[in-house]
């Protein structure tokens, strides 16, 4: 998958415990608080190390020596698309409730210790992980770890705690969800997209079953899901897979394995029986904004490199396609975009444009959807191929002046069930797409297929 795959125009929400509630809906081009990157692993200090602790739990190490700074982060295999029916919102909750008490320390201390260590910290919850997140220096790696491997075995969930940060998260659901309307249609769109499925549920959870999550729930969410044998550690900067796997062994490595952790077993999503359209309207809405959604491919699917390729090349920058044509060209939109976004299930494939005043929502779906078809009919050219890998290629290079973007790349990839190899051979899989290959599978997946519309207007629909 590209860096976009995963950063700025990714169709689903991801939420922060530090940064609060991201939301990268299909008509916003935001930027990722802990922005992906691509693993065009050419340096040799960024060549991954890997091993595996006695009680399960996997590591990777990413050696980057420029600087004695690392950055830790555990990724648990479980994120909201493994709740229960009725529980939504949980896996968040729990994210919250992971920076309470331990036997070792009291509420709201951890991120205390870390900024007085002088580190960073964050946690993100999605469909399908939760991962928690610092960066120190070298030195102090060992004791930000004991705190780390703490919480995996020893957190104290109190009522009075679980209580009030519930309080917290019903809040963040109003402020950021339920008061966006970008994010309100980007729920809609989801659920319409997936139906009965996980993803159709958005990650924050559904307001009323937020409201009746109990101490009770958050235990079991802990001990069901939150162990060494679930979680993998990833770790890039100033280390080597020697230096750390004594540290984790001695620090990780206690953490015993629970034993009956519930492993994950979803249904497949269903085609669409039909298109749909879904529309949100908000006095706050200035630009009006059309998008069109498909079902696309699974994180490592045979088709990922080509549809990212075709995509890129027909919204996915200032020399795409749609950019040239309607933004530049015409003049009849203020932005336009494409994207293909993969996670552990089927992802999303999606076009979209805002349209420049004057023109109606009615029109901006029509001319780019004409500029779709013309791209599914005749392919790329070979100069857009060459140039559009070449842009994926540059995405890849900039990752690298960033621990974060590389310790998320691979931690995104691995949860979505990726091995290291597939990950270093992602690069050359993008240079080896062909013109036939990017027609194919975009006339697979788009072409005939059954999609979700979808229009955010402003005052009294303003732009229709």
């Amino acid at each position: 998958m590209s860096l976009r795959s995963r950063g700025v125009a990714a169709a689903l929400l991801v939420l922060g415990m530090g940064s609060g509630l991201a939301v990268f809906t299909p008509s916003v081009f935001a930027k990722d608080p802990a922005p992906a990157g691509v693993p065009a692993v050419t340096n040799p200090d960024w060549k991954p190390e890997t091993f595996e602790l006695a009680n399960g739990m996997r590591a990777v190490v990413l050696p980057d020596h420029r600087a004695p700074v690392v950055t830790h982060m555990v990724w648990y295999q479980v994120g909201s698309g493994d709740e229960a029916p009725g529980k939504s919102g949980i896996a968040h909750f729990l994210e919250h409730l992971m920076f309470k008490a331990t036997d070792k320390i009291k509420a709201g201390e951890y991120s205390k210790i870390v900024a007085r260590n002088g580190g960073q910290d964050n946690a993100q919850t999605s469909f399908d992980y939760t991962t928690y997140y610092f960066r120190v220096a070298k030195d102090r790696l060992p004791d930000m770890m004991k705190l780390e491997a703490d919480r995996m075995a020893g957190l104290k969930l109190e009522e009075k705690e679980v209580l009030s940060e519930r309080d917290v998260i019903l809040e963040e659901r109003r402020q950021n969800v339920d008061s966006e309307p970008g994010a309100v249609l980007n729920e809609k769109t989801m659920a319409a997209l997936y139906g009965k499925h996980h993803y159709g549920v958005p990650v924050i959870g559904f307001i009323n079953e937020m409201a009746k999550l109990s101490q009770a729930d958050a235990q079991a969410w802990y001990h069901d899901h939150y162990g060494p044998e679930n979680a993998i550690l990833v770790v890039a900067g100033d280390i080597t897979a020697a230096e750390l796997k004594p540290l984790a062994e001695q620090i990780y490595g206690p953490v015993k394995r629970r034993g009956d952790l519930n492993k994950r077993a979803w249904p497949e999503v269903e085609e669409l029986k039909a298109s749909a359209r879904v529309t949100h309207a908000d006095d706050k809405v200035r630009q009006p904004q059309w998008s069109r959604t498909w079902l696309g491919v699974k994180d490592g699917d045979v088709d990922s490199e080509a549809l990212d390729v075709g995509l890129e090349i027909l919204g996915g920058g200032a020399t795409s396609r749609m950019n040239r044509e309607l933004v530049q060209g015409k003049g009849m939109a203020t932005q336009a975009y494409a994207y293909s976004n993969e996670q552990f299930a089927r992802g999303q494939i999606a076009i979209g444009a805002s349209p420049a005043p004057g023109v109606s929502l009615g029109q901006i779906e029509k001319a780019s959807v004409a500029i779709l078809d013309q791209f599914l009919k005749d392919g790329p050219t070979p100069e857009e191929l060459t140039r559009a890998k070449s842009s994926i290629a540059a995405s890849a290079i900039y990752a690298h002046d960033s621990q974060v973007a590389m310790a998320n790349w691979f931690g995104n990839a691995l949860t979505a069930g990726e091995s290291v190899d597939r990950i270093l051979g992602w690069e050359g899989r993008i240079r080896a797409v062909t013109a036939e290959q990017v027609k194919a599978a975009l006339n697979k997946y788009v072409a005939g297929k059954n999609h979700v519309d979808a229009t955010l207007t402003g005052p009294k629909g303003a732009g229709k």
